[in-house]
């Protein structure tokens, strides 16, 4: 199942009609992402969208593109968040900030 602004997609037509039980857990409804996070901040609610959910989808683009450059895979250890073994590629992981953002 995939859900987004455009609509809703599925693997089976059937579970277009599944019906939620009473008991059933639910996502909230948020119609506008930065004004759930300000208000997640001031509530201390979990956001609809959580940071780490798009920190994983970040990591998984920035290790395809490590493996299109370099052209063979690499390993990765999600726990400890660096590629294993392969000092060049991870020297791609990061690289040094340009003068005007350092910190």
């Amino acid at each position: 199942m995939s859900v987004d602004r455009e609509g809703l997609e599925t693997s089976k037509e059937s579970l277009r009609s599944v019906q939620f039980g009473a008991n059933d857990s639910r996502l909230y409804v948020s119609d506008h992402h930065q004004k759930n996070f300000i208000d997640c901040v001031k509530s201390r609610n979990p956001a609809i969208s959580p940071l780490e959910a798009a920190i994983r989808s970040d990591t998984i683009s920035h290790l395809s593109d490590i493996v299109v450059r370099l052209k063979r895979p690499v390993e990765w250890d999600p726990q400890r968040e660096l590629i294993v073994g392969d000092e060049e590629a991870s020297r791609k992981l990061d690289r040094p900030m340009r003068k005007q953002w350092a910190i």
